[in-house]
């Protein structure tokens, strides 16, 4: 997550974690690179150079099972932030202590990238949304939005979800509705394209 400050509350009771942002932190060296006319060398540069090595690591792991991302993470990450936070309190004089929690949960990501991703459409369409018409309208627009960004999760192109689901709803039974899902027919269209490929 970013630092934005009206999140603090989540966090006062313990019982939720705060997985702060690699790419905000990032951004704020970045921006001072910018300023010093990207010259090598400088501060910003190294915290730079060492932020890129924690992504490399990512990168290599992106999409493994969270036990394998967290002993990657502990064995190639927790070196380079042990580095960065020593380096950060030599040259800086202070580090915060939330910046490696990453490093120790395999479920949790580098950056909040993919939520940003996810919420770029609600951002882009707000205004439209005022014309939705009443509370039902905006909840059945929820319903399907969620449909979508899961159907994306699940790597089924949206309107080939949709598709599947339209030709199929009238004659569904009711209480099979959980078929239609879309991690369900993900599984299914795999199993389709890999008998499709053997058939081949």
């Amino acid at each position: 997550m970013d630092a934005f400050a009206g999140y603090n509350g989540c966090f006062e009771d313990g019982s939720i974690l705060e997985a702060a942002c690699w790419a905000h932190a990032r951004r704020k060296y970045f921006e001072i690179h910018k300023q010093q006319h990207q010259l090598p060398g400088t501060l910003a540069h190294q915290a730079l150079h060492r932020i890129a090595r924690m992504y490399a690591v990512e990168a290599d792991i992106r999409g493994q099972p969270p036990d394998v991302r967290m002993r990657q993470r502990q064995l190639r990450t927790r070196p380079i932030l042990d580095e960065m936070y020593d380096w950060l309190n030599s040259t800086l004089g202070q580090l915060s202590a939330k910046s490696p929690r990453f490093a120790g949960d395999g479920r949790i990501e580098a950056d909040n990238n993919i939520a940003e991703r996810a919420l770029r459409a609600v951002a882009i369409g707000r205004k439209n949304y005022l014309h939705f018409g009443s509370d039902g309208g905006g909840e059945s627009a929820a319903v399907i939005y969620t449909l979508l960004g899961t159907a994306r999760l699940n790597d089924i192109n949206p309107q080939a979800y949709l598709r599947h689901v339209l030709e199929r709803i009238a004659d569904h039974p009711i209480n099979r509705v959980g078929e239609l899902l879309p991690w369900v027919v993900a599984q299914r269209m795999q199993q389709g394209h890999e008998q499709l490929r053997r058939a081949a």
